[in-house]
């Protein structure tokens, strides 16, 4: 038999309580408490503050894969239904997001055609000339671009 202070182990106790207890009952105690300190020392560890038994939404957009072609349906019906009367404001705003979008390739797609033309000059292709026309600024005088 072992005897345990009932404060270690239940916080509603605010003075010391001894009780003598079975050995297999003292140390199932203790072992929870020692397992429930590893968990609370990994969850700092490991920053993992969050649940996913919180009810805020976290579960789903962590188990989120993607939409199916009703619930897509959904979303735009409703969606839909909600702009009332700004029905118009709705698409066009798409549009310029559409066209924002395309706006943001052209960087990318600058960088591509320069990178595969130094891709062919070390590869011993050189550049290609055919593509060349000069532009002149001044009288007499001409720049090089690549068209």
């Amino acid at each position: 038999m072992a005897i345990i202070n009932l404060r270690d182990f239940y916080p509603y106790y605010t003075a010391d309580s001894f009780i003598e207890v079975p050995d297999e009952v003292a140390e199932a105690m203790t072992e929870f408490d020692r397992k429930e300190a590893a968990y609370r020392l990994r969850t700092y560890r490991h920053k993992a503050y969050y649940s996913l038994d919180r009810e805020d939404g976290i579960e789903h957009s962590a188990l989120f894969v993607s939409l199916s072609p009703c619930e897509i349906y959904e979303r735009k019906v409703t969606m839909l239904s909600f702009t009332g009367k700004h029905r118009g404001l709705l698409l066009f705003s798409r549009l310029l997001s559409g066209i924002s979008s395309l706006f943001i390739l052209g960087p990318f797609l600058c960088v591509y055609f320069a990178a595969k033309e130094l891709v062919a000059v070390f590869a011993g292709n050189g550049l290609d000339t055919q593509n060349v026309y000069s532009i002149p600024v001044f009288p007499g005088e001409g720049r090089i671009f690549w068209a």
